[in-house]
């Protein structure tokens, strides 16, 4: 009989269990949410089907005697440059559905990270360092366009007031904000986890394109409500229920194209928020259908800013693509307070692999070419940069603003905050950590209070390290940084690289 490859063979982990330590309790059948294990009535034991596994690592964590190990599957491919295992298993997998390849989270393509690639600079003897825990340190950041100059009168007792008339500003504590994760993509419990934590680190969590359920308009001083081609939950108390309004034009994780939330997702809550019909698949065209042009956007974000009564800024959130510098700058001219450019490493809940992995540019050069090109037009002073896609840890959002960022979005390591190991099956709804799912069952997973204080930990712990580290450079506030890219040095990097990110070699 002839060998016939099959998607089960492709499979690319599988479970190790302990025949010793196991006592066919029963705890990893309730755990997982794929169907590997199972009771065998026959054997009156607990077994497995490795096909099936997902590397969640759910079971191993929750196992009682530590009898599970959750391994990668080395299949032996013969070797050949050109056909790794990866798009070996990618054809018979296609073979077998006649589907696109669907997955979840960022792209994992190996493309350098140059957060990796850049250092940063210290204090010494003539620029002394600071002492974040004696000195005052600033991180305060406020997200909005700044005027070209600024008027002031002194009162009567000698005191100056401002005269300039400041546009709608939005006031952070950190430069650390919350991605867009819709409401649908990830439950309700974890939208209520962000808001908490916003509160309570004095940032803002973005909605998503799936709307804002009425219970959390108490938290709208720390929220960007988000406006996406599907306009899913759109309404006048909508825009003006947050601090912020952001136009999704494009997402860094699949640029140019539109998103697709399954039915199955589509519960009572999530439909009355999204205001589509119970157990319908939401659907988010690739374009907005009113915006063909830099005009076009300016119209909408002038309807926006006029539904607001201008009271809240605009941001307009763009992928990281080829010529994002020029997008930058009609967006600028448009109207727009706040650019937000999401990079290739972005997570997502469902997006094709072909397009994560090929499309898209790191934000790191996209960051850099936007802030140089608005530099040079002398308008940066007109909008605030926002960044996101791939940002790890407190030095990653410090080389961020070095390269001209005023805040960072983080999405993916808040869902790692809450339990998240990166399994990338988000779109099928059957997350075993209760995040990207709206299965009642498995939501219970995420105890919105615990997810709160995670997600809160994180932004103080970053905030704190980001201290230390202007306090090592010399700096006492944020601002400070903003743009100053005389403290980042580059290593192993070519000339060309070095020139788009506008950074010198190290030891120079």
């Amino acid at each position: 009989m002839l060998f016939k490859p099959t998607d089960s063979y492709a499979h690319d982990f599988e479970v190790h269990r302990d025949r010793d330590a196991c006592i066919d309790c029963k705890v990893c059948v309730n755990q997982c949410s794929y169907g590997v294990h199972y009771w065998d009535e026959n054997r009156k034991k607990v077994m497995h089907d490795s096909s099936q596994c997902v590397g969640c690592h759910r079971c191993e964590a929750m196992c009682p005697t530590d009898a599970l190990r959750i391994r990668r599957r080395e299949t032996e491919f013969k070797d050949n440059p050109l056909w790794n295992s990866k798009f070996i298993k990618y054809i018979y997998k296609q073979a077998s559905t006649g589907g696109v390849l669907l997955t979840g989270m960022g792209c994992p393509t190996d493309i350098p990270v140059y957060w990796d690639r850049m250092l940063l600079d210290a204090s010494q003897v003539t620029n002394p360092s600071i002492d974040p825990l004696r000195e005052p340190m600033e991180l305060d950041t406020f997200l909005g366009a700044k005027p070209n100059s600024l008027a002031f009168h002194k009162d009567e007792n000698g005191k100056p007031v401002l005269d300039t008339k400041l546009t709608p500003q939005i006031k952070l504590k950190t430069p650390i904000m919350f991605a867009a994760m819709s409401f649908g993509a990830i439950n309700f419990n974890l939208h209520v986890a962000m808001a908490r934590a916003a509160k309570e680190c004095g940032t803002c969590y973005n909605t998503g394109e799936g709307g804002l359920h009425p219970s959390l308009y108490e938290y709208g001083d720390h929220t960007i409500v988000q406006v996406a081609s599907g306009r899913f939950g759109v309404h006048r108390d909508y825009l003006n229920a947050g601090v912020g309004i952001e136009i999704k034009v494009g997402q860094g994780a699949k640029p140019g194209i539109g998103g697709h939330l399954p039915g199955e997702k589509i519960d009572a809550r999530v439909s009355e928020t999204r205001m589509v019909p119970l157990g319908s698949d939401a659907i988010s065209p690739a374009p907005h259908h009113d915006i063909y042009s830099i005009e076009d956007l300016h119209q909408l974000i002038f309807a926006l800013k006029e539904a607001s009564e201008y009271r809240v800024p605009v941001a307009v959130k763009i992928a990281a693509v080829h010529n994002v510098a020029a997008i930058a700058s009609g967006i600028v001219r448009a109207g727009a307070d706040i650019v937000t450019i999401d990079g290739m490493r972005g997570g997502t809940g469902a997006a094709p692999a072909m397009i994560r992995d090929n499309v898209g540019i790191p934000i790191e050069l996209a960051l850099a070419a936007v802030d140089q090109r608005l530099r040079d037009e002398n308008i940066r002073h007109k909008a605030s940069l926002i960044v996101g896609g791939g940002v790890r840890c407190s030095a990653d959002v410090v080389k961020a603003i070095a390269l001209g960022a005023d805040a960072v979005n983080i999405g993916t390591a808040a869902l790692l905050a809450v339990g998240c190991t990166l399994c990338g099956r988000c779109y099928t709804g059957k997350c075993p950590w209760g995040i990207a799912t709206n299965d009642a069952l498995l939501a219970k997973r995420q105890n919105p209070d615990v997810a709160a204080k995670k997600l809160a930990n994180l932004v103080r712990a970053w905030s704190h390290e980001i201290m230390e580290m202007l306090g090592g450079m010399g700096l006492n506030s944020i601002e400070s940084l903003r743009g100053n890219r005389d403290k980042l040095r580059a290593v192993g990097l070519s000339a060309e690289e070095m020139d788009t990110l506008g950074v010198k070699l190290a030891g120079r």
